[in-house]
Order: C-alpha cells, then structure tokens, then sequence
C-alpha cells in the first residue's frame, strides 16, 4: 500500500477479516496447527466454554489446536469449523477491530451422518500487525450461556 493512499475501506477490512477466518478454519481442519496458531498475536488468547481453560500465547495455542486433530482423529469424526454472519462491531482507526461472527462446528463421523455439534458466537480483538490481520483475543461463547468476559 502507498503510504499518502486512503486507509481501506470498512468493506476492504471486512473481505480482509472474512479471509482471516476462513483461512482459520482450513488450517485447524486440516491439522495444521502452528499455521493455526500463528493467526493469533504472540500473546493472543482464546476463551470457549467448550474447553476447561483459556490458551494464551503461541505454544498453548498451537499444542490446543494439535489436541484438537488428535481428539478428531481418535474419534474417528472430521470437524469443520463454519464462521458466518462476520461483522465489524468497533474499530479504534489505529488498527484494532472488533467483530463478531457465528462459529459451528460440524461432524462428520466415519461412515456417519454429518451433524451441528455446537452452535456458537465469536467476539474477537482483532488487530493489524503491518503484515495482516491476528487475532489478539477470541471469547467464544454458547447462547444458552451467560455474558462473560469481552475479547
């Protein structure tokens, strides 16, 4: 980008955080889990009541993402992550968003019948580290559950 070019448009951040996330999901559904990992900041964190705590940093996300294809694998199931209904919620103009998004996850069981497993909501801090969008903080949270913590 020119530095005297306009910044981008909400639309052009928008196409931007929609390539993050299908990106995001291609790479944890394929089991790759440090290219997965480096979606998020260093210090980037990952908050989801499917899970007994929160992931802080490149090395807890990236050993949560291979646990993630080992469960997979010893299930004998295939897991998609599908995002959809992403929206920019906030935006400080120096390079941190905020979005909100739908997260399912669906299975496929060997031989099975593919089905929702969970059904949830993404709130991200999403920032620009000059080379892209990151993740610096994702709360996942189920609808039947009660407000918590912000990303």
């Amino acid at each position: 980008m020119h530095p005297n070019a306009p910044a981008p448009s909400a639309s052009a951040r928008l196409a931007e955080i929609h390539q993050l996330y299908h990106v995001q999901s291609h790479l944890i559904d394929g089991g790759r889990a440090a290219e997965w990992a480096a979606t998020f900041t260093a210090d980037g964190s990952f908050t989801s009541p499917s899970y007994p705590a929160p992931v802080t940093g490149t090395a807890e996300l990236t050993a949560f993402a291979q646990r993630f294809a080992a469960d997979c694998a010893a299930d004998n199931v295939v897991r998609r992550h599908v995002v959809s209904n992403v929206a920019l919620t906030g935006d400080d103009g120096a390079g941190t968003l905020r979005v909100a998004a739908y997260l399912q996850i669906v299975a496929t069981p060997g031989g099975g019948t593919p089905h929702t497993e969970r059904f949830t909501t993404l709130t991200d801090r999403v920032v620009h580290d000059g080379a892209g969008w990151r993740i610096a903080a994702r709360v996942v949270r189920r609808d039947d559950a009660p407000a918590g913590p912000q990303a």
